[in-house]
């Protein structure tokens, strides 16, 4: 593609942020999009030239993700695309920010990108996918990107997609604001570590939406972050998907600050599961920091506390007052049912 001009409707010769584009546009656009926004406000102020190729090497991003930036801000009224003959964008025209109506705003929030909700424990973000009506999927469906990148998923995975599952591919694109590039990617790690299920896959693309992963390569950098350790005390409270950074953090803390072995977290693990379905990483630190401040260093270690916090409970107990099978389980020195209601009153 060739160096075009970018000029501004209401020109002027410095560069200019517009409140209304701060206070309306700027929280529902992702980072190359408002990258690529203000570096044409940067270049028309100075009046200077420039490309899609410009721009993608000027932002480490491929001249897809600034097209579809540029068609993004185009669609959100913000600017006009000239092309040539050849449909090659050949100009961009900025219009006036401060003309547009509260209208336009409405629509970018319910149509670009459904509001987030936040889960109260974790205070992360909790992306909602859509159904999308027969309208928005044609009008996909008929985007040469999508259609691409909908056909190259059926090749990792291997079959036809179902509508369910061209589905969810759209709500990565158009709602978790991944670009074709990390949706690739996305479907190729997860198919590589054995998993084409799109319910899995999903999880994956949320998680990296909750870590604010806009690249293949902020993608990778954060999968290398997490060892085969993490994966296992995943796998041993019931979870799977991509580790988020707390989770990531509870398992370094156990591994290198508390130093325990496998064998005494998976120990750990297994009484969570066995006790409680909700927040069991908090939980099963809660277990191993008692362990920690008790210098538990082996499991002959965690018997002698069982039996120990056994021999107290039936001295307590009247002559025939038995414990069930899952107190003698989970034999510990705190009141697990108030350690629960602690976890989840925070």
């Amino acid at each position: 593609m060739g160096r075009f001009n970018v000029y501004q409707e209401n020109y002027t010769d410095i560069t200019i942020v517009s409140n209304v584009f701060i206070d309306e546009y700027m929280k529902d656009a992702n980072d190359a999009q408002l990258k690529i926004y203000l570096y044409l406000l940067r270049v028309t102020g100075a009046g200077l030239a420039t490309s899609i190729s410009d721009m993608a090497d000027q932002f480490n991003h491929t001249e897809k993700d600034v097209v579809r930036a540029l068609k993004y801000w185009e669609k959100n009224h913000l600017l006009s695309l000239e092309y040539d003959d050849s449909k090659n964008i050949s100009g961009v025209q900025l219009l006036d920010v401060s003309k547009k109506s509260g209208k336009d705003t409405a629509v970018l929030a319910s149509v670009v990108k459904l509001p987030a909700k936040t889960d109260a424990f974790s205070q992360k973000p909790e992306f909602v996918k859509p159904s999308y009506s027969a309208d928005e999927l044609k009008e996909f469906k008929n985007n040469e990107e999508i259609s691409q990148l909908l056909f190259v998923a059926e090749q990792y995975i291997g079959k036809p997609l179902s509508p369910s599952e061209i589905n969810t591919i759209l709500f990565f694109s158009d709602r978790l604001g991944f670009s074709e590039d990390l949706i690739d990617y996305l479907i190729q790690y997860c198919v590589d570590k054995g998993k084409k299920d799109f319910r899995y896959i999903e999880k994956v693309a949320i998680s990296w939406a909750q870590e604010n992963i806009t690249t293949p390569k902020q993608a990778a950098k954060l999968a290398g972050k997490y060892d085969k350790t993490v994966y296992t005390i995943m796998k041993s409270l019931g979870k799977s998907g991509t580790p988020t950074q707390i989770e990531a953090d509870f398992a370094g803390k156990w591994v290198k600050e508390y130093g325990f072995s496998q064998d005494i977290i998976s120990e750990a693990c297994s009484r969570t599961v066995m006790a409680t379905d909700k927040h069991r990483f908090e939980y099963a630190d809660s277990i191993l920091t008692s362990w920690h401040k008790k210098n538990v260093r082996s499991k002959a270690d965690i018997r002698q506390l069982d039996d120990a916090y056994a021999k107290n409970k039936s001295s307590l107990k009247p002559q025939g007052n038995t414990a069930g099978a899952f107190n003698q389980f989970m034999h510990t020195d705190y009141d697990f049912e108030a350690l629960e209601q602690e976890i989840l009153s925070n």
